[in-house]
């Protein structure tokens, strides 16, 4: 019986094949699990995914539609970016919120950590609740043509099941908000 804690693949050579200030790319040959040889491609992300799920007492959310180059499609998504290395993930999702919404909150709540596409990547995120908001005017990054809705919650909830709401990290952060909602976990 394979032990989950042994890494079965074994790295025979790797290369760098691509990078820039947001991703990495690196080949590698190697012995997969069964003995053969192969390659395998590994995307390494340079910042940490941070998303927020804001909410309000009402029971409001609010929701970022934007179109994303790499799907070449439309998507609505909480508010999300990127987290340098080294500074609190929660710094970070503060200065999302207020970048893509205009929001501030003084309650924070980790709710969610995650691998974003563990068989190319090794990307991971992280999700926080906000509650206790308050309106600002919110400062978009200049690469950014967003349009922010406002819905309730369960709203957002029921654009998940229709497949409205596709982007993995919003997915999981609404689902996992759904259960411990309604488990009054939160």
């Amino acid at each position: 019986m394979m032990s989950e804690h042994i890494n079965p693949w074994k790295v025979v050579k790797q290369k760098p094949v691509y990078d820039n200030p947001w991703i990495a790319v690196t080949e590698y040959d190697v012995i997969n699990p069964s003995g053969g040889e192969g390659i395998y491609g590994k995307v390494s992300f340079k910042n940490l995914a941070v998303g927020v799920v804001p909410l309000n007492e009402e029971g409001y959310t609010w929701l970022v539609g934007q179109y994303r180059f790499p799907i070449d499609a439309y998507s609505w998504e909480i508010p999300e970016g990127g987290g340098a290395p080294g500074i609190d993930p929660v710094v970070s999702a503060q200065r999302e919120l207020l970048e893509e919404t205009g929001l501030k909150a003084r309650k924070w709540d980790k709710i969610l950590d995650m691998h974003l596409s563990n068989s190319v990547t090794n990307e991971t995120g992280v999700v926080y609740l906000a509650r206790e908001l308050s309106q600002h005017e919110a400062q978009p990054e200049e690469t950014e043509q967003l349009v922010i809705k406002k819905v309730k919650f369960e709203g957002a909830f029921q654009m998940v099941l229709r497949g409205e709401i596709t982007d993995s990290l919003s997915v999981a952060a609404i689902l996992k908000l759904e259960y411990l909602l309604k488990n009054h976990l939160v």
